[in-house]
Parts: C-alpha cells; structure tokens; sequence
C-alpha cells in the first residue's frame, strides 16, 4: 500500500510568505496541489513568489495582511476568501527573533516579539477559526467541514537557550496556545496543531551561521549540522492533510534529535 498526500480543491492561506520558511511552505502546499494565498505585509514582495508559483503550474493569489493590525487581519482574511474561497488551511507562519541576553532586552525588543509571535499569531487564527466554526455549523450533511491549523512554533519553546530567552517564550506561548485552540476548536472538525523547527538555514538567518558564534551552535548540534527548508515539508503536509484527522492539539518536532 502507499500513500501520497493530495491537496486538490484545498485553499491555503500562508502567513510570512515572503521570505524563509513561508516560501518554503507556500511551494510545498502548491505542489501537493492546493492553491495557496500569500501573506504578508508587503505584498508588492510576493509577486515573484506568485509568478514562479503559476509557473510551475499551481494557483497562488497574493494579500496584504499586518499580523499586528487587527483590520489588517480581517480584510486580508475576507480578501482571501473572496479571491480564492473559504479557506481550509492556514499555516501562521509570520514571526520574528532578536539574539540577545536577557539583561540587554529592551521593552520594545519585548513588545515587538510578542505581537507578532504571539499576539499576532492569535488573532490570525481566531479570524480564520471563526469562518471555520461558521461553516462546520452551517454545512449540509457530507460537504467537507472543519479545517487544519498549524501553528510555527519552534523547538526554543520546549526547552531554555540561550540568547534567545524571549523567542523562546513567545513560541512557548504559541504551543500552549495551540493547545487551547485544538481543545476547544476539535469538535467543529479543526484540527489545530504546532510545527516546532529546530536551527534551519534559511535566506533571513544564512549570514549568522558563518560567525565563529553560529558554528559554535551547529558543533553543538546532534548531528552538527543544519536543516534546510524543505526537511519540513513532509511534517507540514502531514498536518495539513485530509488523511491527519486524528492528529490534533499535537506539538510535532522537526530538529535533527535537537530536543533529545
């Protein structure tokens, strides 16, 4: 028996998808076969993403959505749904790092981190979850209902590191709050979960790990060495899939044996 994962007549709304692992993650849903709506705060940025996209043969439509603004959240949302249809996974993708002692942490380092990584992330989802919830209570019996929701977090959100210390609380934040989504959202069909990435090289981080500082992180790896965007394909289309309905509120880690 094998088995492959089939996106078709699915709507993806990707958030951060202008840069490092939101790309990544939009061409992976495109190529399963979903058409995939491209988030972020300068859209003008995710042109060529769109293009490349449909070159390929896939759907890619592009909308200005501001995780820190709530209006932004709203139209963006409802733009996507006009455009595409409802949508039927959102992976909330959008965040940002400082790598910084605790003692040097400012409160706008603060604040910055936690409405994007957190409070951002929140209201993303719940907009998402509520046209979600709406349409499993409406639907005629035997029409698709509910969705999936994958939260980034990060494997920083399981475990102390340094120099990262509020990243690592914000992502803590996102897992416990995918928690509470997957509890309460579970019965409508939504299945909430969060994807943890341990050290992956992407275009926003490539230039630390050639500091003496960045190697001495990869030598403390495992298996000394980084991952790469797409090793997390596999592990974001198995929560995005229609087959992973039994998977719900679980915190899945992709780390290279980082968390051991």
């Amino acid at each position: 028996m094998s088995y492959s994962i089939d996106l078709s007549g699915r709507v993806a709304l990707v958030t951060g998808a202008s840069s490092g692992l939101g790309t990544q993650f939009a061409w992976a849903l495109s190529r399963a076969g979903a058409a995939v709506v491209l988030a972020g705060r300068r859209p003008e940025r995710l042109k060529d993403l769109r293009a490349a996209i449909e070159g390929e043969g896939g759907s890619a439509h592009v909308v200005a959505l501001d995780v820190t603004d709530m209006a932004s959240i709203k139209s963006g949302v409802a733009h996507a749904e006009t455009e595409v249809g409802t949508l039927d996974i959102l992976v909330n993708n959008s965040g940002v790092s400082t790598r910084q002692k605790l003692l040097d942490v400012t409160p706008d380092d603060y604040d910055e981190l936690f409405d994007i990584n957190v409070r951002g992330a929140f209201f993303v989802a719940q907009e998402v979850g509520r046209r979600m919830v709406a349409r499993s209570r409406g639907a005629a019996p035997g029409t698709f209902t509910g969705g999936r929701i994958v939260n980034v977090a990060s494997t920083a959100g399981l475990r102390a590191l340094s120099q990262i210390g509020v990243y690592a609380m914000s992502k803590a934040a996102v897992i416990h709050m995918t928690r509470a989504m997957a509890l309460e959202w579970g019965k409508f069909g939504i299945n909430v979960n969060a994807l943890c990435p341990g050290y992956v090289e992407t275009d926003l981080n490539a230039a630390f790990w050639d500091t003496e500082a960045g190697q001495k992180v990869v030598q403390s790896l495992p298996r000394k060495r980084l991952g790469q965007p797409h090793d997390l394909d596999l592990a974001l289309l198995t929560l995005c899939a229609n087959e992973s309905s039994f998977i719900n509120g679980t915190i899945l880690q992709v780390d290279d044996g980082h968390g051991l």
